[in-house]
């Protein structure tokens, strides 16, 4: 059997992710939302609109992996910008 090798962007990466859902379970016991409707085209919660912002991130990536020769930076920039826009105005 083979283990995936865990490096220090790898577990990053994971604990952030694992940090952000616990702070939106906390955020939301603590103050409950209500639906919305910002620029996307559905009424969204808090977790959806994290959901979202977290999925188009993935996709921003893989664009800019696959499309361009840019550094992966560039499309960690670009999916943090995104994410904000999503989690804000979404």
């Amino acid at each position: 059997m083979e283990w995936m090798a865990w490096t220090l962007p790898t577990a990053a990466f994971f604990s952030s992710i694992a940090v952000l859902l616990v702070v939106m379970t906390v955020w939301e016991i603590r103050s409950p939302c209500v639906e919305r409707k910002g620029f996307l085209p559905i009424t969204t919660t808090r977790g959806d609109r994290l959901f979202i912002g977290l999925l188009g991130s993935a996709y921003l990536h893989l664009m800019v992996l696959g499309l361009t020769s840019w550094p992966l930076w560039i499309a960690s920039v670009l999916a943090l910008l995104w994410l904000a826009l999503v989690l804000r105005w979404g």
